[in-house]
Formats: C-alpha cells, sequence, structure tokens
C-alpha cells in the first residue's frame, strides 16, 4: 500500500510545504540544503528598540511553554538568559529559494553532477570501509542499507564536515518571533531546551540557520524522538559518534518506512515514441505536491515491462513503481519505488532524493 509521507525533516521543513501549519507556496526543485546560501546584505544591522523588546517579551512567552512542558527553570534561565534577536537569520530565511513563486524547474543533470560528485563519492566509500562491518547488524536491526545511510550523512553535512556554528536556541527562537512558521519554530525551541534539560551543553547546540543539527542535521524534535545510543556510551552523540550517527539516520529511515530488500529505484529505458499520456497520477498527496506531481501513475515493475519500459537494474516484478523522467521525454529517466519517497520524507525534493539514492549507488560495493 502506497503511503504519502508527512516532511519532518529539519531542511525539508524548509521546502515550502504544508508543513506544521507554514503556508503552501510553490516552489522550484531545489536542495533546501542550498536555501539562504547567498550573500546577506547587512545581516548584521542593529535591531530597532521596540522590535527588541518584544523580542524579550515574546522569549518570556516560549519560557512559559517550556515550563509547561516541564523544562527545568535552572535550564530555561540558562537558555533564555540575555538571548536576542538574530536578523541574520531572518534575512536567510526569506531569501530562500522556497519562497519564489517561480514555475520555472531546472535541469536536474548540473544538479547531479554537482552533489554526486567524484569527491564526495570517494569519502563516501572510505566511511563505508571503515564501517562495514557494521553493514549487516545495522540492515538487521533497522532494515535500511549502510550506504543509503552515508548518502544521506554525505549530503547533509559532507560527513561532518559542515555541522554549521549558530546558536539554536536563538536561532529558533527568531524564526518563532518572524511568525512565517511560529509553531513549528515554537516547538522546536522548546524541543531544543529539552535536549539542554538531559545534559546537552549549550556550546553542542549549535547547528544550520534553521535549528538542524548534528552530522545528520535532525532538527531537536527529532532528536528527541529518533537519536540512538548505538554505542552504548549513555548520550545519543550524532556530532561525533559514528555508530550513534548512522543508527540514528537509520532508525529516522525506519520510521519513515523504509521497505527492505527494495531498491529506491532503478534506471529505466523508455522505448521512443512512448505515450505518456495515460500515465498521469490521479493520487494527491497531503504535502508536497508539487515535487510528488512529477510522478507518473504506480505500476508494478511488470506492468511497466509490458508497457515496454525496461528497468536497467534489478528489481522485482511484484515492487510497484513510478516512471520518473526529471528532465522530460527522451532523458534520463528511472522507476521509483516507495523507498524513493522515504528519501523525500527527509528532505521533499526530488532533486535532494535522486541524487541521495545515486550517491548510495556509488558507494555501494
Amino acid at each position: 500500500m502506497l503511503r504519502f509521507f508527512r516532511p519532518i525533516h529539519a531542511l525539508a521543513a524548509l521546502a515550502g510545504t504544508a508543513l506544521f501549519g507554514q503556508p503552501q507556496m510553490p516552489m522550484a526543485e531545489i536542495d533546501s540544503a542550498q536555501m539562504g546560501q547567498g550573500k546577506i546584505a547587512s545581516a548584521e544591522q542593529a535591531v530597532p528598540i521596540s522590535t527588541a523588546l518584544a523580542f524579550k517579551g515574546y522569549v518570556q512567552l516560549l519560557a512559559a511553554r517550556a515550563r509547561q512542558d516541564g523544562v527545568s527553570e535552572a535550564t530555561i534561565a540558562a537558555m533564555t538568559s540575555g538571548l536576542t534577536l538574530n536578523p541574520k537569520v531572518i534575512a536567510l530565511d526569506r531569501s530562500q529559494p522556497g519562497t519564489s513563486r517561480s514555475n520555472v524547474v531546472p535541469p536536474v543533470a548540473p544538479y547531479l553532477r554537482s552533489h554526486v560528485n567524484g569527491a564526495r563519492i570517494a569519502r563516501g566509500r572510505m566511511k563505508y570501509a571503515e564501517i562495514a562491518g557494521q553493514a549487516s547488524r545495522l540492515e538487521q536491526a533497522y532494515g535500511v542499507p549502510l550506504p543509503i545511510v552515508l548518502a544521506i550523512w554525505g549530503h547533509e553535512t559532507d560527513y561532518g564536515g559542515e555541522k554549521g556554528s549558530f546558536d539554536l536556541a536563538r536561532s529558533l527562537a527568531t524564526l518563532a518571533f518572524e511568525g512565517r512558521r511560529r509553531e513549528l519554530f515554537a516547538d522546536e525551541f522548546v524541543a531544543v531546551l529539552k535536549m539542554a534539560d538531559r545534559g546537552l551543553p549549550r556550546s553542542q547546540l549549535v547547528g544550520s540557520w534553521a535549528g538542524a543539527v548534528g552530522n545528520p542535521q535532525f532538527l531537536p524534535s527529532m532528536y528527541l524522538r529518533l537519536a540512538v545510543d548505538d554505542d552504548g556510551d549513555g548520550q545519543a552523540n550524532i556530532w561525533s559518534s559514528t555508530p550513534d550517527t548512522i543508527a540514528s539516520i537509520a532508525n529516522y529511515f525506519h520510521d519513515a518506512g523504509w521497505r527492505s530488500g527494495q531498491p529506491w529505484g532503478v534506471r529505466a529505458i523508455v522505448p521512443s515514441g512512448f505515450d505518456r499520456t495515460k500515465l498521469a497520477t490521479r493520487l494527491r498527496p497531503p504535502s508536497c505536491s508539487r515535487v510528488h506531481g512529477r510522478h507518473d501513475r504506480w505500476l508494478t515493475v511488470g506492468e511497466w515491462r509490458q508497457l515496454g519500459i525496461m528497468p536497467q537494474g534489478p528489481i522485482d516484478d511484484a515492487i510497484l513503481a513510478s516512471l520518473f523522467e526529471p528532465d522530460g521525454p527522451g532523458t534520463p529517466a528511472w522507476l521509483i519505488t516507495s523507498n524513493y519517497r522515504v528519501i523525500l520524507h527527509y528532505n521533499c525534493s526530488n532533486y535532494y532524493a535522486l541524487s541521495v539514492g545515486l550517491l548510495a549507488d556509488a558507494i555501494a560495493p
């Protein structure tokens, strides 16, 4: 049975989907990890006194919310004392491509060249060689192949090289105050205080401008729910522990419905003159409709074969799949499965999901 997933990952929340109450906006399919990387002019300009006072009052409302949720007074005081608005975070949020109403969808090929490149593949293979002994145990525990996990890690932080340096409490309070997705970020602010209440130091609670943290770039609420202490040291350390990082990502995918033994997708050959007029899907996803709407109907692989679509990799004829031609007829095509949709659950962008799948294929021995 097909599932439509609500994107709950840190960066997926930025993609303009109807998530956690934020307004839905049309978006060109761009990797949300790239959002806001352009230069932001005068990002650290002085905040007007009236705004600063309003922010200070709003932080007290957030503190009350955290108190109601059981966060200790000591933690609330430590995490909110002297907290100031971060204009750079607001500028980055307002500059993200997801806020554009453009209907232009750029070609996928340049994106794949830059994200599934030789350096990233090589580092992924090195990581795989280092921890190959854990692959079997990981798949037994979560049903998720190690190359997929490593591909996510590679995409999110270049295997831990770029985790971000924004103070999470300040960023999340700022984004909640801004109001465009107030409930989402107010909840995440309380979640980061809960992380501090567990004993995580403020110095560790840093990450992306949008509140994503650690090697897998989890939102704080996802850390609290899905991060795993795999090395048994008493802490789910997604910052510097490789076992905890890979187990946490695998746990996320398991929770999202990854189907063991099924590929994310395979390349497919589409015959010349193939009639696509009857392939449009009639399914309507509850979120991320612009991304899911680019996929054709769901048929079994066997049925696709009967229509002349030939998969170029191992895939069972009974598996349900959709034909995806990101750059249109006559360009590379894939038969994608429900596991592709699990990758979309992590970040709802076809560019992201396709590049993760291809990177995982390149990493696999």
